[in-house]
């Protein structure tokens, strides 16, 4: 098992969420600076819309729409020209904060949510996924997670992998047609590690950015980790493979704790590593 060692490429960010390689940059979510940002390789940034609403989830639709998960207001905005648009409303439909996003290439949308009020303590609850259609129409697909977080797509989006964060495993479902899912399945038992954001290399291995411990790992069908990445004090938030080679792993870390993110302060960073496997483009 290889051991890599990260670069910071920026900080200065309250908490980021949702990193997606898009048109030569990474774009990303600063959850509780209530913005959305991209960045070039060479560490320039650039803000591209404010959400007050706290954004997670990124995804970009196949005409190239950014799709934006509001957190606070469960709803999933479209932007457009610098505005919100909303393009589906899911507060009638689940109890708690939208998370992670997933769009497959029929422009299908994927939202997972915390189940449950994390932020004040509340008792753990199971939650659902609720794949939007390009029309915005939406409708619950799976349920029964825990903490259902990151999702990559792969064997051409025919699975679906979706992280659950508090259940320490990375569980898989086959996509029907339709964008349905079955066969649930455990793709990876983490163990102690709690996945969080996560991404698809083209070997069909995930990086896992493991929240509580501190890891970012990769690792492969059945559970084995082939590279882990230490940032001990600091949690592992999410994680994108981008980049001019397309072998940068962006890592998003974050040193403070809960009560830092209200009060606004800046503990959060963008921090990158060259990995031997191109990245697959999934999320």
């Amino acid at each position: 098992m290889s051991n890599l060692f990260l670069n910071v490429l920026a900080d200065n960010f309250v908490f980021l969420e949702g990193p997606r390689w898009h048109n030569g940059e990474l774009w990303f979510s600063d959850m509780w600076g209530h913005k959305v940002h991209r960045i070039t390789p060479a560490g320039v940034v650039s803000d591209v819309i404010d959400v007050p609403g706290r954004p997670s989830g990124l995804g970009f639709m196949p005409d190239g729409t950014l799709l934006i998960a509001s957190m606070a207001d469960r709803c999933v905005y479209k932007n457009n020209q610098g505005n919100l648009e909303v393009h589906a409303d899911l507060s009638a439909t689940v109890n708690a904060d939208i998370n992670d996003i997933i769009i497959d290439k029929q422009g299908r949308t994927y939202v997972g949510n915390f189940g449950y009020d994390l932020l004040s303590g509340a008792d753990p609850k199971e939650a659902e996924l609720v794949l939007i259609e390009p029309t915005g129409e939406h409708r619950v697909v799976t349920s029964g997670l825990m903490f259902p977080n990151g999702m990559v797509l792969m064997d051409d989006e025919r699975t679906l992998i979706v992280a659950e964060t508090f259940s320490n495993q990375l569980t898989a479902f086959d996509c029907d047609t339709n964008g349905d899912l079955r066969n649930r399945r455990v793709f990876a038992d983490m163990g102690e590690l709690t996945p969080d954001g996560i991404c698809l290399d083209i070997e069909g291995g995930i990086w896992v950015a493991s929240f509580m411990t501190g890891d970012f790992v990769r690792v492969v069908d059945g559970g084995d980790i082939t590279d882990r990445i230490k940032v001990d004090s600091k949690a592992a938030v999410a994680c994108q493979i981008g980049g001019p080679d397309n072998r940068t792993l962006y890592c998003l870390t974050f040193a403070g704790e809960m009560a830092d993110l209200s009060a606004g302060k800046r503990l959060a960073r963008i921090e990158t590593v060259t990995v031997d496997i191109q990245g697959a483009g999934s999320p």
